[in-house]
């Protein structure tokens, strides 16, 4: 829901003048704003209702309305509509637009109301959070008090290793923060049209005009973005303001076109009407998750958005177009009318309440998150009554703009207060996220049940944990970001270690191959031998197509990947050693992905080169760092069930069976889930083992450096190193 749709702020006729006094400011030729456009749309307060509905629902995952995202879009629709046509009227009745009013009345109505909800996150999630998390939700508040969190969440979305964390409870935020953006540019670009075209529109000629076109033409430009965007980002595109604005531009192409002299007869309006929202509540029940969006999947909810607004625009003398049957009389009712004047309030605090509570409770279902979204109307009735509609109406605060400024500058400072405040005190109680002294960490076990070389652990006997979750969020391979992004179809040469060395290991897969760069460039360096990384984000090493969730797409980018990485490795000089890993979640199908890993391992049994598989580590499906934070002395609460973190591998056992020739296999999971027992440690020997939800940290893999070497050597691969010098490969094999 858009930031700029304080229930009722239209319920007020402004007035117009018609004085001979004040009628000179009239443009000739232009008999000034019509009646519909000057006067207060129930219908339009209803629709609110409609759009606040679908989200809540859509939030609270109650069956059949898994499209109801659409309800953000019928909001930006109704905003264009409404704060275009009162910006153009004033443009058209007074010669200008009075920007200082116009921020002031946006201020005093609505960042109140948000203050007080980001005040109250702020304060909650000291209560309800763990410290990690803590932090992330600080830097939240302060993102969406400064009107920019759907930026912050672009940056999260688009970042394939910014894995594992939970929902925060400003996400709704985004849509507050794309209005805010786009009414901090269209004012000042109307006050400046108003300015340029006042001679113009002495001679007669309409401000009208010239702002539909440069509005057209901003619609034109920002669909196109959005349907690129849609294609290669959807969160950019779903979050970004610039593939946003045409939603806002065909609302305010309704407030400045002479709709009605265009409408047509009232049976085809009353027509309109209901196949406007006809299109919107089948946007609701049909889209989901799987749908393209926003690109032209968005152009069903907005049009339709349009076509209800549009039917219910009474012409000259007209006061009810659409009689007792028009989709905009049953908006109007009483009800409806209610619901959106609470709707900016309820979209508040609906979000927080949910996040909260299952913070608190653990997953819960539609029924039990129906409830709870209830519950917040009680929050967003009192928000209502003793915030924001007495800032609304006070004559104090509403004489004169630098007050209710004054106001809105006073609703953002108190949460950046409480966000910095709350922030540095979690900070000093997690330590400093300083990298991790690698070189400071003790000696892994090669061999044993122990992960330390001591078998007792005692060279790590007291102290926190290695690295602290602050640092274990942030501990990832140093390998200068040749894990390459989700729309990079081609790896750098990414050469490390005796890079002039002719003889290399290669290191191959996705994120999880990319854990092991450290143990595999210590191996590498100890032999004189160069390490060549090549690791896609999210990409499957075995030929499967699938989704990105970065891209909201078929992730094309990475079969593009796959074929030149392989093509590389086959017709490049044969590398000593080829270590490859990908995580085995891809597809629920054993057969489609044992038919996929054959056709990779076909065609890297095709270099010549020893191939090692990497088992598969475990995948604690929660956020681990997060967890260690609220438990530093506890960290046995972390544990993680292993049933569901370590199914059975099925290439591993493949090549156990000795159905893969060519391929042998390694792996630590008896280190990392020791014994049989049903859970799997979130840290060992004072090892933090994860820095999300799914990868090792890189301290972890440090440690593990001697354990796999050895493994490595056992199965064949590399020869037993030669004292005082390089070792000499394995042969290949099969």
């Amino acid at each position: 829901m858009p930031f700029l749709l304080a229930p009722g702020h239209r319920r007020k006729r402004p007035a117009t003048p018609t004085t001979p006094s004040t009628a000179h400011h009239r443009p000739a030729g232009e008999s000034g704003p019509s009646p519909h456009r000057a006067a207060f749309r129930p219908d339009v307060e209803g629709l609110r209702a409609v759009a606040v509905l679908a989200v809540l629902a859509f939030h609270a995952g109650i069956p059949g309305a898994a499209g109801g995202f659409v309800g953000v879009d019928v909001f930006f629709v109704i905003s264009g509509y409404l704060i275009t046509g009162l910006l153009v009227r004033e443009a058209i009745t007074t010669g200008r637009i009075r920007l200082g009013d116009f921020f002031s009345r946006r201020a005093r109505r609505l960042l109140p109301s948000a203050a007080v909800v980001l005040a109250a996150v702020a304060v909650a999630g000291a209560w309800l959070t763990v410290p990690l998390l803590r932090t992330d939700l600080e830097h939240d508040v302060l993102a969406a008090a400064l009107s920019v969190a759907n930026w912050r969440f672009v940056s999260q979305r688009t970042d394939y290793l910014a894995a594992g964390h939970d929902q925060s409870p400003l996400l709704h935020f985004w849509s507050l923060a794309v209005e805010e953006q786009f009414y901090l540019v269209w004012a000042p670009l109307l006050a400046v049209i108003v300015l340029t075209a006042a001679r113009a529109v002495r001679r007669g000629r309409a401000v009208r005009a010239v702002v539909a076109l440069v509005t057209a033409g901003a619609a034109v430009a920002s669909f196109a973005l959005s349907l690129h965007w849609t294609r290669d980002s959807v969160p950019l595109a779903y979050l970004g303001t610039p593939s946003r604005v045409w939603q806002f531009a065909v609302g305010a192409l309704l407030a400045l076109l002479p709709w009605h002299l265009l409408r047509g007869p009232r049976p085809l309006r009353l027509v309109c009407g209901w196949a406007g929202a006809a299109a919107i509540v089948w946007c609701v029940v049909s889209y989901d998750a799987s749908t393209p969006y926003p690109g032209y999947a968005a152009l069903v909810p907005t049009l339709g958005t349009a076509a209800v607004i549009l039917a219910a625009i009474p012409g000259r003398g007209e006061r009810d177009v659409q009689g007792a049957y028009g989709v905009g009389r049953l908006l109007a009712g009483r009800a409806p009318r209610a619901v959106g004047r609470l709707s900016y309030t309820l979209y508040l605090w609906h979000w927080p309440v949910l996040v909260f509570a299952e913070a608190r409770l653990g997953a819960l279902d539609w029924p039990a998150k129906t409830a709870w979204t209830l519950a917040a109307v009680l929050p967003a009735l009192a928000t209502m009554r003793w915030v924001e509609q007495p800032l609304r109406r006070s004559r104090t605060v509403s004489e004169l703009p630098r007050r209710g400024l004054a106001v809105g500058i006073s609703a953002v400072v108190l949460p950046v207060v409480l966000a910095l405040v709350v922030g540095a005190t979690t900070l000093r109680l997690l330590g400093p996220a300083t990298p991790v002294d690698v070189g400071s960490l003790p000696p892994g076990a090669a061999a044993g049940p122990s992960l330390l070389a001591r078998a007792d652990g005692s060279a790590l006997a007291s102290g926190p944990v290695v690295p602290q979750p602050a640092q274990a969020r942030e501990d990832f391979p140093p390998d200068g970001g040749c894990q390459v992004a989700p729309a990079v179809t081609s790896s750098p040469p990414c050469l490390f270690g005796a890079v002039d060395s002719p003889d290399r290991v290669v290191l191959l897969g996705d994120s999880h191959a990319g854990q092991w760069f450290s143990p595999l460039l210590a191996l590498a360096s100890r032999r004189g031998w160069a390490l060549q990384e090549l690791v896609k984000q999210g990409c499957p090493l075995p030929e499967l197509s699938v989704r990105s969730p970065q891209l909201g797409r078929a992730y094309r980018e990475c079969d593009s990947w796959r074929d030149d990485a392989l093509d590389r490795l086959r017709t490049g000089p044969r590398p000593r050693l080829i270590v490859i890993a990908s995580l085995n979640r891809y597809t629920a199908d054993p057969r489609l992905l044992t038919a996929a890993w054959e056709k990779t391992l076909k065609r890297l049994r095709a270099t010549g080169a020893p191939i090692v598989y990497i088992e598969g580590t475990p995948v604690p499906g929660a956020d681990i760092p997060a967890c260690v934070s609220g438990a530093p002395d506890a960290t046995a609460t972390c544990a993680f069930d292993r049933a569901a973190a370590l199914p059975p591998d099925p290439l591993a056992r493949r090549i156990a069976a000795g159905a893969v020739p060519g391929v042998r296999s390694v792996g630590v999971n008896a280190v990392l889930c020791p014994g049989d027992g049903p859970t799997c440690p979130a840290v060992r020997d004072r090892i933090l083992l994860y820095r999300d939800d799914t990868h090792l940290t890189n301290a972890a893999a440090v440690v593990l450096a001697p354990r796999l070497e050895r493994l490595l050597t056992e199965s064949g691969a590399l020869a037993v190193d030669a004292p005082g010098g390089p070792g000499e490969p394995a042969g290949p094999t099969g």
